[in-house]
């Protein structure tokens, strides 16, 4: 029987992952040579979304150049080796720490060829970089056939844009126009085209020009082919020895539980709450300080603050959280992951939100933990280890968590940006694992905002840069009935079941409460990540998901 695209795409999301795995316990391989022929051929046959043209044999795909370039380190396209390494002490180096905008980890440029890049953020990050390191060096081999003949003889678009880039590094004045138009030749897409995209990378504060940066994969593809300088990726052994133990994410939540315990918190009812670092503190605060009565109102606060305007009352939210009950704990792990602990009894009002009123013993009034988003199976690790009781000398103490919550971003497949899932269950690319579970939001909860609202099961994907049109149709169309795609759900989930249903750690009937906003929708054409961030029109679904959250744990 002949397979279809959405069985062959799948198979080679299988083989990328085992691939990956493969070339990891190895220590280190060469991405253009026979190591990493099989990454490049699975990318080839899945032709993810978000990497647009990576297929075509001459164009270069600019905006996922730039979506990649925002998460890796600036100045990696120059670099012939790429070590991926734990955190092993470069963080007290005089090497000076990059971090990318757009995924936050510490980067060192160590000397004029290599990159260190820290990864802490368990497996799903590291198979992230490799896929998009695969893709740059694929465009990089694009770049190095449009910039010479079928002799291998440079051409005069490749000597111009040598003459640009060494120009650009002094800080000399050249020709604009004329620099994209050699460098349209050389990324096989028209003027207006490399006009637009040479505007989108100044506008990055992460990225190099796209002239340089172009130059710079084209001169390490041109070395590596015409003089044998081989370009690396590696894994530093103790990388390799740390991944999946933990390491990172035992000391996150020891640190957590240890700031309740000295705080008097540990015996208190918690809610945990996995969303962003604004939101939460936003919502209680800007009611408790400026008497807000509505979500409208809580919400014209917020698009205040997120665009900036002089009156923004940020400053003064802050200000009032830190004395009514608010603990900030930025992240000192290697997690990036960072927590905020709201201690309700030290709050002011006696109501969280209009009519939302607190118990009257101290000691019943609940602690609100709000954690920053995880990535892939990072969620797992870190929740995993959350739940686990305080060990403090021989005195084990398990903390009372009445709710887990989950805001996330998700991928969307019926609808736009900016709309709603309600998931019902997680289904795991890939394997037949499923976590079907009680979600106690219902999509009329969030019905009558001007936002659509769906509600299914949603898969945990293996990585968001590997899926393609072909997989999504597949998950939407077919029996699974699939709303959106995300990549922690099912291991939030796992290790939540695993702690009240198993390991009886915490109360066996905790409340879970999952939804999920549009932050793109990789079906339709110029809707994936790649085209940008939600901006503005992210504000509603975030404040209204977080006001629901704290309306219902609170009822």
């Amino acid at each position: 029987m002949k397979r279809t695209r959405a069985q062959e795409s799948r198979a080679a999301i299988e083989r990328l992952y085992i691939t990956m795995r493969h070339l990891f316990m190895r220590g280190s391989y060469k991405p253009m040579g026979v190591s990493g022929e099989s990454l490049v051929s699975s990318l080839l046959v899945l032709s993810p979304e978000i990497y647009g043209l990576v297929t075509d044999t001459e164009k270069i795909e600019l905006e996922g150049l730039l979506y990649v370039m925002e998460r890796l380190p600036r100045g990696i396209e120059e670099c012939r080796y790429v070590q991926l390494i734990s955190r092993e002490g470069y963080e007290s180096a005089n090497f000076p720490t990059l971090v990318p905008n757009r995924r936050k980890r510490n980067c060192y440029r160590v000397d004029q060829d290599q990159m260190f890049v820290e990864m802490t953020r368990g497996k799903s990050d590291i198979y992230d970089i490799l896929t998009h390191l695969t893709f740059l060096y694929m465009e990089a081999e694009k770049i190095r056939l449009n910039s010479t003949d079928h002799k291998g003889k440079i051409n005069l678009n490749w000597e111009m844009l040598a003459k640009i880039v060494k120009k650009e590094s002094l800080g000399e004045e050249f020709d604009q126009q004329a620099a994209c138009s050699y460098l349209s030749h050389i990324t096989g897409r028209t003027f207006d085209e490399t006009q637009q995209s040479v505007d989108k990378f100044k506008a990055s504060s992460n990225s190099n020009s796209l002239f340089s940066i172009v130059y710079h994969l084209g001169k390490l593809a041109m070395d590596e082919f015409y003089e044998e300088k081989d370009r690396e990726i590696s894994f530093s052994a103790t990388l390799r020895e740390r991944v999946g133990h933990h390491v990172y994410g035992e000391l996150w939540a020891n640190r957590i539980k240890a700031v309740l315990d000295e705080e008097g918190l540990l015996e208190r009812p918690i809610h945990v709450i996995s969303a962003n670092l604004h939101s939460v503190l936003n919502t209680i605060y800007g009611f408790q300080a400026f008497g807000l009565n509505s979500f409208e109102e809580i919400e014209q606060i917020a698009l205040d603050i997120s665009v900036g305007s002089k009156s923004n009352k940020a400053k003064d939210i802050h200000n009032y959280a830190s004395k009514n009950g608010f603990i900030d704990l930025p992240d000192l792990s290697g997690t990036n992951i960072g927590v905020q602990i709201f201690d309700t009894a030290k709050m002011s009002k006696d109501s969280i939100l209009p009519g939302i009123m607190l118990p009257k013993e101290d000691k019943k009034k609940p602690v609100i933990l709000v954690m920053d988003y995880a990535f892939g199976e990072q969620a797992y690790e870190c929740f995993d280890e959350l739940l686990k009781p305080y060990e403090k000398g021989s005195i084990s103490t398990p903390l009372d968590i009445v709710t887990a919550s989950i805001m996330g971003k998700a991928g969307i497949l019926k609808g736009t940006k900016g709309d709603l899932m309600i998931p019902t269950s997680h289904v795991f690319e890939g394997t037949a694992d499923n976590y079907p579970f009680k979600n106690e939001f219902k999509k009329e909860d969030f019905e009558g905002f001007g936002l659509g609202v769906y509600e299914g099961p949603m898969i945990t994907v293996l990585g968001t840069s590997l899926q393609n049109k072909d997989v999504l149709a597949y998950f939407m169309d077919s029996s699974w009935k699939a709303i959106g795609l995300e990549m922690e759900g099912a291991h939030y989930q796992k290790a939540i079941q695993a702690a009240s249903k198993i390991r009886h750690s915490i109360r066996k009937n905790v409340k879970v409460f999952y939804a999920y906003y549009a932050s793109d929708n990789p079906l339709e054409t110029g809707g994936t990540l790649a085209s940008g961030a939600l901006g503005m029109d992210g504000v509603r679904p975030t404040y209204l998901i977080t006001h629901r959250i704290l309306e219902r744990i609170f009822s």
